[in-house]
């Protein structure tokens, strides 16, 4: 059951991870390269380099803002239950 309420738990939080992250780029993007939009993978407008860098950028706030989540999201559950989920 404990692990059940976990997986539920863990799965709400990932969108919530997924969601935050994609805000913190959109800004911080804004400030790196002074244009509003990240480039995509598909579109003509940008080369190489600057599509490389902003995917770069990205999987780096998406891997942090994930594990804290991740982490924020055990602790809560060991809080609750007394056990630590990953255990």
């Amino acid at each position: 059951m404990k692990k059940l309420a976990y997986r539920s738990v863990g799965a709400l939080s990932g969108m919530l991870g997924g969601f935050i992250s994609g805000m913190i780029f959109k800004q911080v993007w804004k400030v790196a390269a002074g244009k509003g939009d990240a480039p995509q993978a598909t579109s003509s407008q940008y080369g190489w380099g600057e599509l490389l860098v902003a995917a770069a950028i990205q999987g780096a706030i998406f891997g942090v803002v994930k594990a804290a989540i991740d982490r924020a999201t055990a602790e809560g559950i060991h809080n609750a239950t007394g056990t630590w989920p990953g255990d």
